[in-house]
C-alpha cells in the first residue's frame, strides 16, 4: 500500500510537470529605453529660488564674443514671481555629446499672486564656454526638459 502511494504521488509529479509546455513561449516585451543619467549636478540655488514650472520652447545661437546667448518661454506657477534665469549645473568633466544643462529658475514671490500659469521669457549670454564645445542646450524645469541644439554651418 505504502508503495503504490509513492507511486502515484510519482507519476502525479511526473503528470504534473508536462502542463503548459505545449504553450508557444511569450514574446519578450521589448525594454523601454532608460533615461540618459546625467553626468552633472545641481548647483545649490538662493532661498526662495525655485525652477519655473514648464518651459514651451528654447532656444541657443552663437554670440558675437565667442559664447552663446540663451533663450526660453516657460511658465510659472503664479503670478508675481521674480529674476527668472538660468542656472547652469556643474559639470567634472566636458559632456561627450557637447550639450549642457541649464536650470531655468525665479524667485519665489513673498506673498503668492493670481494662480494659474503665468508665462515668462527670459534671454541671456552664457560665455562660460567660448571654444566651441557647447553643441547644445538641455533647459530644465519642474515638469518638462528641452533640447536645444546649436545650428551648424555657416
Amino acid at each position: 500500500m505504502r508503495t503504490s502511494i509513492v507511486a502515484a504521488g510519482f507519476a502525479a509529479c511526473f503528470i504534473l510537470s508536462g502542463c503548459g509546455q505545449n504553450e508557444p513561449a511569450a514574446e519578450p516585451a521589448p525594454a523601454a529605453e532608460s533615461p540618459k543619467k546625467s553626468l552633472a549636478r545641481q548647483a545649490p540655488m538662493y532661498a526662495g529660488q525655485e525652477q519655473v514650472l514648464s518651459i514651451q520652447s528654447g532656444g541657443v545661437k552663437p554670440a558675437s564674443g565667442g559664447g552663446v546667448d540663451l533663450e526660453v518661454k516657460a511658465s510659472t506657477d503664479g503670478a508675481g514671481w521674480t529674476q527668472v534665469g538660468f542656472l547652469p549645473r556643474v559639470y567634472a568633466a566636458t559632456p561627450p555629446d557637447g550639450i549642457y544643462e541649464v536650470d531655468v529658475v525665479a524667485q519665489k514671490p513673498a506673498t503668492p499672486g493670481a494662480a494659474g500659469p503665468t508665462p515668462v521669457e527670459v534671454k541671456s549670454a552664457w560665455d562660460r564656454y567660448t571654444d566651441g564645445r557647447v553643441k547644445g542646450v538641455k533647459f530644465i524645469s519642474k515638469t518638462n526638459e528641452v533640447v536645444a541644439m546649436l545650428p551648424t554651418g555657416p
